[in-house]
């Protein structure tokens, strides 16, 4: 069905500002012909909007995977680095795979197929849109779900990003097991509170 269509991955991730939760990463291989009504870069789409898009994307792309990059990970080899363990992880997972990949930002991991990145890419490439989205939608699910877990927190609210919202739950409570012990705002509230590290 493919032979003759070059296959092309984009990949994004969301995630790596929080101070709590997974990095999650997409890739996604778009079809010759599809049909996205507004695809953009998830950042400029409403939380209605990308879940509308998300099921379409899933049903139309070639093929798609999406990663979970968790926190004991990102604690234990630093964000960049998970970050690109789950670019590498979620492109090798593409059935079939792809002759190209194209990452947005300006690093990437090794690959078995061809890649290039591209700074920006997530308003440039379509199917590098269809990851960013796949990639947030996928995060914001999880991080409603973690809400459900730890209320206190207002993980539905922030997501786990650092608002002032989430800094004064994190300094009135202490972190909780999806907080990243390893960025300096989450350790700095552990030094207070228990005078070392966890």
């Amino acid at each position: 069905m493919h032979a003759d269509f070059f296959l092309e991955a984009g990949v994004d991730e969301a995630g790596r500002g929080p101070l709590a939760g997974p990095v999650v990463v997409a890739a996604v291989i778009l079809p010759a012909s599809y049909h996205l009504e507004s695809l953009d870069d998830s950042k400029r789409l409403s939380a209605l909007k990308r879940e509308r898009l998300a099921p379409q994307i899933e049903r139309q792309a070639v093929s798609f995977a999406v990663e979970f990059v968790e926190v004991d990970e990102i604690d234990r080899v630093n964000i960049l680095q998970a970050t690109m363990n789950g670019m590498q992880r979620a492109v090798e997972n593409l059935k079939p795979a792809p002759h190209r990949a194209l990452i947005d930002g300006n690093r990437a991991p090794p690959l078995t197929c061809e890649f290039r990145t591209v700074v920006g890419g997530d308003a440039l490439i379509a199917s590098i849109s269809a990851a960013s989205v796949l990639a947030k939608v996928y995060r914001d699910r999880l991080m409603q779900s973690m809400h459900d877990l730890y209320p206190e927190y207002g993980f539905d609210r922030h997501k786990g990003y650092p608002t002032a919202h989430h800094l004064e739950r994190l300094k009135a409570l202490g972190p909780c097991p999806i907080h990243r012990k390893s960025f300096a705002p989450v350790r700095k509230v552990i030094e207070l509170k228990f005078g070392r590290i966890l």
